[in-house]
């Protein structure tokens, strides 16, 4: 026997043995080729589709063109900004302008209270001309000769005719006329500041009545006989001043004459 071997025969004791593994896994790897390509082809490609011109003639619509957008140049030694730390404290907000203030409206004038006006001086006049019969005497007393008796006197009785007019003293308001059992028919005038002054043994009918303002000198009644307690005495008149409802003494006030 010749103990030579060609290859064919050498080439197919090895596929016969451990070959047989090795042809296996070569038509494994053709057949897994095969496919790769073959779904390659059927989706077209990544490479070749983009080389084929596009088929059909359908044309398509130009678009404006627009300016290429430059793409920003980023330096690689640019280190990014460190990211805002989470805790950090807010930015201040600006500090408000706080608004001036209203001008404060000039406060008006108070009006400036009316000056109070003090009372007119008082001018007193002689009621009636004539001689003074019975002075003024609260502290002493004096003989009433149609009384008999001795007594205190209130006023000043002064001499004047029957029907003499008789006259207000001063400025004032009548305020009271009335009949009193001894002094006869009565006429008061308060003269303000606590002055009232009164006229006794009258006429029955004066000419004023309450409520009255008379003047210096105006005309208030006239000499009559109508006082009890002073008909001895010749006709006259009974005047009497008080002063904060105290009798005083008419001659203080009374000008000289």
């Amino acid at each position: 026997m010749n103990s030579k071997r060609t290859w064919i025969e050498k080439l197919g004791d090895f596929i016969s043995g451990k070959g047989f593994y090795l042809v296996v896994l070569i038509c494994v790897a053709a057949i897994a080729l095969s496919g790769y390509y073959l779904v390659q082809g059927v989706r077209g490609g990544p490479d070749s589709a983009l080389d084929q011109p596009a088929s059909g003639t359908a044309a398509i619509p130009a678009q404006p063109s627009a300016a290429p957008t430059p793409r920003p140049t980023v330096r690689p030694s640019a280190k990014p900004s460190d990211p805002p730390a989470a805790h950090s404290a807010p930015a201040s907000a600006p500090p408000a302008v706080s608004a001036a203030p209203a001008p404060s409206a000039k406060p008006a004038p108070s009006a400036a209270p009316a000056p109070s006006l003090a009372p007119a001086p008082l001018v007193f006049t002689w009621p009636v001309k004539g001689t003074v019969i019975a002075g003024f005497s609260v502290e002493a007393l004096a003989y009433d000769e149609t009384m008999g008796d001795w007594r205190t006197h209130g006023g000043v009785d002064i001499a004047a005719a029957l029907g003499t007019q008789v006259l207000a003293a001063a400025n004032g308001t009548v305020s009271a006329l009335y009949q009193d059992d001894l002094m006869g028919t009565v006429v008061e005038i308060d003269h303000g500041q606590g002055l009232v002054s009164r006229y006794a043994n009258l006429a029955s009918v004066p000419t004023v009545k309450v409520g009255d303002s008379v003047t210096t000198g105006a005309v208030i009644g006239s000499v009559g006989e109508t006082a009890a307690a002073e008909s001895g005495r010749p006709p006259h008149l009974h005047y009497a001043l008080l002063k904060d409802q105290q009798a005083v003494d008419p001659a203080g006030y009374l000008p000289e004459r």
